[in-house]
């Protein structure tokens, strides 16, 4: 058996242009008084790699302009459209006119296991401050509450982990139904 070639720049753009095309998903996300800059910068890498439309910034969350948020999105945060917005409220409302459930990522007694909800087509994922979290009104305001099952000894995950655990999670919920709408290989 031979071991596998890394794909070349060639090929890499094949692969990822093929995903693209497959994949009908719009996602975006609303931090919800993310104050790390480094945790901001990876996450809007993650934004970037996973095609979100938009990422509304809620205060207290730190500025993408932020010297420190450049040395984690290395340049992803030009990729992005991020929104400052003087409140959640306000881009829970905007997400919501531009027709995206929201979906808030929380360790609450009401929330659900990620994989269980049905997120549907548009979905805005809600994350929260590093230490406290998503705020209490923004829990009452969104559509669902869900969590992402842990299993070791450690209680939470950082926010930028969990943002990308949460994106990967809602895209591959897409993928998973594309593939039986149309077959494993998904569309032609």
């Amino acid at each position: 058996m031979t071991a596998a070639k890394p794909l070349g720049p060639t090929d890499l753009k094949r692969l990822h242009r093929d995903w693209r095309r497959r994949t009908e998903l719009r996602l975006s996300m609303i931090l919800d008084g993310v104050q790390n800059p480094y945790n901001l910068g990876s996450i809007l890498r993650s934004a970037a790699a996973y095609r979100l439309e938009t990422v509304w910034l809620a205060p207290p969350t730190v500025p993408i302009t932020h010297a420190k948020v450049a040395k984690t999105a290395l340049g992803c945060e030009r990729l992005v459209e991020t929104r400052a917005v003087e409140s959640t409220s306000v881009a829970l409302a905007q997400a919501g006119e531009a027709g995206f459930t929201t979906v808030a990522i929380e360790l609450t007694a009401s929330a659900v296991p990620l994989f269980e909800l049905d997120l549907g087509p548009a979905v805005c994922l809600v994350l929260g401050h590093e230490e406290r979290g998503v705020h209490r009104d923004t829990l009452a305001a969104v559509d669902h509450v869900g969590f992402l099952p842990q299993l070791g000894k450690v209680g939470s995950l950082n926010v930028a982990q969990a943002a990308t655990t949460a994106i990967y999670e809602t895209a591959r919920q897409t993928w998973t139904a594309e593939s039986r709408r149309h077959g494993p290989a998904g569309p032609t």
